[in-house]
């Protein structure tokens, strides 16, 4: 670790950019890496690997919209079912003030602290940043079958495409053979045709603009308890709806020429570990 960075990251947590020795240690310096100080990143190794799906994926979205070749970013998200074992209390609206007496205050809607877990479902999301425009289901599941069926109703979703170009990381269900565990090969031959595949690097799937998309989703819709997969449905279908009609879309910044700056020095390492001696 970089003693000098740790003491940067330090400062001012508690101690007002100040060490103190600790008793019984002169010169030893206190909190000089408080535990309580975290710091986190989703870089994985990057290496030769790293570097040419990344370089992949950044040319991808560079690439200028075409109906034709549809860019679209596919994942999906585990979500839990709660429960509530205590009805919440409903909001009570303020009341005006009559005559001389004072308005009351209103009171927010309450809910108990306690839950009750009723399982799971996954929202599969796929996202086409060009238009603004993402199709979502929720399955009880993210089984291989629930991924067959899913590409298929994105297949459907874009008739007019020569190709649709699809981003994704590297789950195991994640490929072309699923479809012929699933279908008939005459079929499973012609779904696989219809897709353009590109995979994110291994423990980068913040390359991938639909983790963007979900995230709004969750913030919209899943910030809530919600007790039954038909509910969900209902919650994700009117927020996918809504945004879907405003073209909510993302604006990507980390382009090639970025990324080949920001990481220089990986990509210098890279070459130097295969120059000839």
């Amino acid at each position: 670790m970089d003693v000098a960075f740790a003491r940067r990251q330090s400062r001012g947590a508690g101690t007002g950019g100040n060490y103190f020795p600790r008793d019984g240690e002169p010169g030893a310096q206190k909190n000089e890496l408080p535990p309580h100080r975290q710091q986190h990143w989703c870089l994985g190794a990057v290496n030769a690997a790293f570097v040419a799906r990344m370089e992949d994926v950044l040319a991808v979205y560079e690439r200028p919209y075409d109906a034709r070749f549809p860019v679209v970013c596919f994942d999906e998200r585990p979500c839990v079912l709660h429960g509530q074992p205590v009805e919440p209390l409903a909001p009570v609206p303020a009341q005006p003030a009559v005559g001389k007496q004072p308005a009351k205050a209103g009171r927010p809607r309450r809910e108990s602290n306690t839950y009750v877990r009723q399982g799971t479902a996954c929202l599969l999301a796929a996202f086409e940043p060009g238009t603004g425009q993402r199709l979502v289901e929720v399955s009880a599941r993210r089984t291989g079958a629930d991924y067959c069926r899913f590409m298929q109703q994105l297949a459907a979703h874009y008739p007019q495409a020569e190709k649709i170009v699809l981003m994704q990381d590297n789950l195991n269900t994640h490929t072309d053979a699923v479809f012929y565990q699933h279908l008939p090969a005459a079929e499973a031959r012609v779904l696989a045709a219809r897709f353009e595949v590109h995979y994110t690097p291994k423990n980068a799937s913040w390359l991938n603009m639909v983790e963007l998309e979900r995230s709004a989703i969750a913030r919209q819709c899943l910030h809530q308890r919600i007790p039954t997969q038909d509910e969900l449905t209902a919650h994700v279908a009117a927020c996918v709806a809504e945004r879907n009609a405003a073209r909510a879309t993302v604006k990507w910044q980390f382009t090639l020429e970025k990324a080949r700056v920001k990481l220089d020095r990986h990509y210098r390492k890279i070459r130097a570990a295969n120059l000839p001696d």
